[in-house]
């Protein structure tokens, strides 16, 4: 990761190539994904990225299946955090070659490819046990965030 701001990882068309990654990948599954990027943090990125799913107002979906990619750009420090409704079902390291694909690809510098293949490898992990329902509809935003 060379680039050292947030608003400067990704350009127009590789945030929308990630948007299309997570529409494509909440298809299959009743589950929603969200992708959130920050210039810097001081914490642990896990405990950042509680307090983004928060302020993203992530926790408010009817299953409490919703996912957040967290990346923490300059830092090079990642975290991939699952709602209570998931933690209560999965084993402890569920997310851990989701965040392996996402430095594979990263130290490729291979942004949006990385962040796309990992959404993608969410919505897969996630239709095993949040399968798409007839009357699912869109609960989050696709679109990227972006912090301070």
């Amino acid at each position: 990761m060379t680039t050292t701001t947030a608003a400067e990882f990704l350009t127009d068309t590789e945030r929308e190539q990630v948007k299309q990654a997570i529409r494509e990948a909440e298809h299959a599954t009743s589950g929603e994904i969200r992708v959130h990027l920050d210039d810097r943090i001081s914490e642990d990125p896990l405990d950042h990225a509680a307090f983004v799913f928060e302020e993203l107002g992530m926790h408010r979906t009817r299953q409490r299946n919703g996912v957040l990619v967290y990346v923490s750009v300059a830092d090079h420090r990642l975290a991939v955090l699952g709602d209570k409704g998931i933690n209560a079902i999965v084993p402890k390291d569920f997310w851990k070659d989701v965040i392996a694909l996402l430095r594979l690809h990263f130290a490729a510098d291979k942004r949006a490819e990385g962040l796309s293949e990992a959404v993608r490898l969410v919505g897969e992990k996630l239709k095993a046990h949040f399968p798409h329902q007839q009357d699912d509809r869109n609960e989050l935003s696709d679109d990227i965030s972006i912090g301070q």
